[in-house]
């Protein structure tokens, strides 16, 4: 049989890379899911204080990412998720070793910041880092780390977990090593361009609306991801073991939904928002508002999360051709965006879940994506447009 050509060394190697920085991103966010009752008992808090510890690495990711928004301070893409990666081992080892509980707060701080670099980093670098014209699958491969930590990570955690929690933080920390391994092995590049002032940067062309957006659109997905365990479990009365098996395996969609997308992405990012976004308002309303069986809610969060796929890296790559504005400081944006949109998609949710059930859990969030297509429904001024896309 012929052989099948190779790719690159330069795309495998970079494409491993950011994979695995996306990848401790997401790990490191996971670590507290299942072992926070285990954690309060240990340091002899309430629960609800140990709940806490996620909405710290929240805000601090936040505060990260809008100050990596706001610096005019040309940085190397290398040089910054070294940093990033090197405090999300750091605090993954101090979560581990942690006395007390406000060490573990202090921590959690720490791994916020860490969240906010790699995440904004390691998407620039998709752009920058990419050979000509591969740019859609090293930002794929990117992409799909995030949701690999819950098909592959999550398990383990939750496993090691079982033993002791401080154990469940090896996955974190093991996974940012991998990923500074790779990211000391390349070579130092130059720095970005010159950020554009804030004020300046949120009056240019789309960049405003694109951010809105993408903070709309991680609203709906961030309150389908908070909420579709609590659905399982309460809707259906099935067992949390068996609830995140099947979550599990419907987070695949979005791998899918990705590798699917990037074939499209370089020509066509702004039409497929375009397409995607009113397919997956329904799908988010669907997924909260009909449940005849568990088998059926368990196949419309693999569809949203397919499309929520879709929906990322299109958005990613609009974001990256926005006209004048460099990869870092656009990624900064987009990881700002991200941070807040997770917060108004739990509280919102939230919201319409205490007021309508799941029914207002799914009208709520699936307004918050359908708001997010209208704004790009105007086209705006980007480098992909000008080229004719």
């Amino acid at each position: 049989m012929p052989r099948l050509p190779r790719p690159p060394t330069g795309l495998v190697a970079t494409s491993a890379t950011l994979f695995a920085c996306l990848f401790a991103v997401q790990a490191s966010l996971l670590a507290l899911t299942p072992i926070l009752t285990p954690v309060a008992q240990d340091l002899g808090v309430p629960d609800t204080a140990a709940g806490l510890l996620r909405a710290v690495s929240g805000a601090a990711a936040a505060a990260v990412a809008i100050a990596l928004v706001a610096t005019r301070r040309r940085r190397r893409l290398r040089e910054l998720l070294i940093a990033g990666l090197t405090l999300l081992a750091g605090s993954a080892l101090a979560s581990a070793v942690a006395p007390t509980y406000l060490v573990l707060a202090a921590a959690q701080v720490a791994l916020g910041a860490g969240v906010a670099i790699v995440l904004a980093g390691g998407m620039a670098a998709a752009a920058r880092w990419a050979p000509p014209g591969r740019r859609a699958q090293v930002l794929s491969w990117a992409l799909v780390g995030q949701p690999s930590a819950w098909i592959a990570g999550m398990p383990v955690i939750g496993i090691l977990g079982q033993q002791n929690w401080r154990l469940a933080w090896l996955v974190p920390m093991t996974a940012s090593l991998l990923a500074l391994a790779g990211t000391i092995r390349r070579e130092t590049g130059a720095p970005e361009p010159e950020p554009h002032p804030a004020r300046a940067l949120v009056r240019r062309p789309g960049a405003a609306r694109w951010a809105l957006g993408e903070l709309l659109a991680y609203g709906g997905w961030a309150g389908v991801l908070v909420y579709c365990g609590s659905l399982l479990t309460g809707a259906h009365g099935v067992s949390v073991a068996a609830a995140g098996l099947a979550l599990g395996g419907g987070a695949a969609g979005f791998v899918v939904g990705t590798m699917l997308a990037r074939r499209w992405v370089d020509r066509a990012a702004r039409p497929l928002l375009l397409a995607v976004g009113p397919a997956l308002a329904v799908m988010t309303l669907v997924f909260g508002a009909l449940r005849p069986s568990f088998a059926f809610s368990v196949a419309a969060f693999a569809l949203v999360a397919l499309l929520s796929g879709t929906r990322v890296i299109a958005g990613s790559a609009v974001g990256l051709d926005l006209d004048g504005v460099g990869p870092l400081q656009s990624m900064s944006l987009r990881a700002t965006s991200v941070q807040l949109g997770y917060l108004a998609g739990s509280v919102l949710g939230g919201a319409g879940l205490a007021v309508a059930g799941w029914t207002g859990l799914g009208v709520v969030l699936a307004a918050l994506t359908l708001a997010s297509t209208a704004t790009v429904a105007r086209r705006p001024v980007s480098r992909l447009v000008k080229a004719g896309a």
